[in-house]
């Protein structure tokens, strides 16, 4: 973050009682969701979706960045490591060494809670496709100038 105060990015995911449905998941189509955006005020965006596992563990499902600011991120975004429809982006490697969104897929009948974290970015970011989460949020400092907060969901396979 560069230090100014930042006016948070509002961001929403429709999904009833904040549940992931099927579709978005290991047990449906396995496709990335929709997410709306509002109060963008950053020339590109970056996606981060995280799964906290436990306290000290976390999942990277998806991170995709160099997104012209947009209010809408359409769902079933390809997995290729360079999108060029319906937008322009770059996306990372995710934990479970696959690039693009790899959706909620918790082991037996656990329920996990995702973290879909947005960011306002003032530049393009200089970040190979394929990098780690590591090296995109390396990259995003001192370029981040909105934060999106986190829109939650949860996901438990039947």
């Amino acid at each position: 973050m560069n230090g100014e105060s930042m006016e948070n990015l509002i961001i929403s995911i429709d999904f009833d009682k904040n549940m992931f449905p099927q579709r978005y998941t290991c047990d449906g189509e396995n496709v990335s969701p929709a997410i709306q955006i509002d109060r963008i005020h950053s020339k590109y965006l970056a996606i981060i979706l995280e799964d906290q596992i436990g306290p000290e563990t976390v999942f990277c499902h998806w991170l995709i960045w160099n997104i012209e600011a947009r209010k809408e991120i359409p769902e079933n975004i390809p997995k290729d490591p360079v999108i060029t429809s319906p937008f322009t982006a770059v996306q990372g490697m995710n934990d479970d060494g696959t690039t693009g969104y790899t959706g909620p897929c918790p082991p037996g009948k656990e329920m996990h809670t995702y973290y879909f974290n947005v960011y306002g970015l003032d530049s393009r970011l200089d970040v190979k496709p394929g990098a780690d989460r590591k090296a995109l949020e390396v990259a995003m400092k001192g370029r981040t100038v909105q934060y999106g907060g986190q829109a939650i969901a949860i996901y438990q396979r039947k």
